[in-house]
């Protein structure tokens, strides 16, 4: 439990733009380095997180439930929260008061791609769960390109999507 705590409160103070740009690393701690869980099971517990209600930080308390039990979802979801919010408090006066001041927003520049970058790996970590191959080309290809090219709701596409895996999985 103390693993979890520690990985998960380390992920926490970089989570820039929250869970999605902690995924790759949090699936390369979960899956290669531990060993707790296999990458097809880490992309289903995200799926379960998505799908339930409430916000998307929900990942790390089912990931501290499949590693050890009810007190280690309760674990990995405080580390995670815990220093966060702890920082956010801490700075967020300072950072309020500062709302005009150059360097605030040459950092928020400075954070967007960073965050954009975070996000578009946790994206490839889950469209790969069994490696990268034609299929999960085939499948985020088709996807972006009909939510580019259409006004189709998201959701049909990823349905679409979801049909397509289990077809060609």
């Amino acid at each position: 439990m103390l693993q979890i705590a520690f990985y998960f409160a380390l992920l926490s103070l970089v989570s820039v733009g929250g869970i999605p740009s902690v995924m790759p690393e949090m699936q390369r701690l979960v899956v290669d380095v531990q060993g707790w869980m296999s990458a097809a099971e880490y992309t289903q517990l995200f799926a379960i997180a998505q799908a339930a209600p409430g916000p998307n930080v929900l990942v790390t308390a089912l990931i501290g439930w499949k590693v050890a039990g009810p007190a280690g979802g309760l674990v990995a979801l405080g580390a995670f929260c815990g220093p966060a919010a702890a920082l956010a408090y801490s700075i967020g006066g300072y950072w309020d008061r500062m709302r005009d001041a150059p360097w605030r927003k040459v950092l928020q520049r400075a954070l967007v791609p960073i965050s954009v970058g975070f996000i578009v790996s946790g994206g490839y970590v889950l469209a790969t769960p069994q490696g990268p191959g034609w299929q999960s080309a085939l499948i985020a290809g088709a996807g972006a390109a009909t939510l580019y090219a259409t006004r189709l709701n998201p959701l049909w596409i990823l349905a679409a999507g979801g049909v397509l895996g289990y077809l060609l999985f």
